[in-house]
């Protein structure tokens, strides 16, 4: 499986994420590209010292979001990138860029060498905080194929957070999931309602039943949950890495320390 020799392990992967500062031309914008960079380089020190199993970076101090970012943010998302992935040459990483800009993402990813993205609106449309959001799995593998990059790995969410699924409610989970599958997905992510908010190891074991595909949770996990979610191929962390368990903090190197304490016991 390509998520395997991308990972080397089947289950239980720990992802950090690296939400960076916000970007040139969001309504928080306040620090210089070079100072993104330096604070995104020292949080990516922080797991990696910590033996992560891969890290993802996303510019969700962006808010309010868009669906159509403009060059500034490619621009600034491929620098922050770029650094990262020159300090860890061999570590799985991977890009997702607010609100669903996947081919953007792909290009960056293609840019900076990274390995993977992370996809909103895979399939089935979405009534987002942002907006309707439609699927974009056919014109966004399309892409990859276009610009030589269906080496980076797609995982793609199923019933979004931040998100109502009222257009959807006929459809359940596994049979998003399905639906992903055929349509040429990497991997699935699933989430709580809200970031931080935890998935519900329930739909976690009826996708890992529903689908042949890798399953990662996007959201929610904690030092206290971590064992309901055990099925996952991968486990995405940001909010409890975080002081206080807010995402908007910075990273706590002691929270990272006894969370991957406790997942090298689990291990075993």
């Amino acid at each position: 499986m390509k998520f395997v020799n991308l990972f080397g392990r089947l289950k239980t992967n720990i992802i950090g994420m690296i939400h960076v500062r916000a970007l040139p031309g969001s309504p928080l914008s306040r620090v210089t590209v070079p100072e993104i960079i330096e604070e995104a380089c020292r949080e990516a020190e922080i797991y990696h010292h910590a033996d992560l199993d891969g890290l993802i970076i996303e510019n969700m101090h962006d808010v309010p979001y868009v669906f159509d970012v403009g060059p500034e943010v490619c621009a600034s998302m491929t620098a922050v990138c770029a650094a990262v992935r020159s300090l860890y040459p061999s570590l799985p990483i991977g890009v997702q860029i607010l609100s669903a800009a996947n081919q953007t993402a792909l290009a960056v990813a293609l840019a900076a060498g990274l390995d993977f993205i992370r996809a909103e609106g895979f399939v089935f449309s979405h009534v987002a905080d942002e907006g309707l959001l439609n699927a974009c799995a056919g014109e966004l593998l399309r892409f990859r194929r276009q610009i030589g990059a269906e080496h980076i790995q797609i995982f793609t969410d199923i019933k979004k957070k931040h998100s109502a699924h009222a257009l959807t409610a006929d459809v359940s989970i596994a049979e998003t999931a399905q639906a992903a599958e055929l349509f040429l997905s990497d991997g699935l992510v699933i989430t709580g309602p809200a970031t931080g908010v935890r998935a519900d190891p329930a739909e976690l074991k009826e996708v890992v039943q529903a689908a042949r595909l890798p399953v990662l949770t996007g959201s929610g996990v904690t030092i206290d949950n971590v064992e309901h979610y055990l099925d996952a191929n991968a486990m995405i962390i940001g909010s409890y890495f975080k002081k206080l368990g807010r995402w908007d903090n910075d990273v706590d190197p002691e929270r990272v320390r006894r969370f991957m304490e406790k997942i090298h016991s689990l291990r075993k």
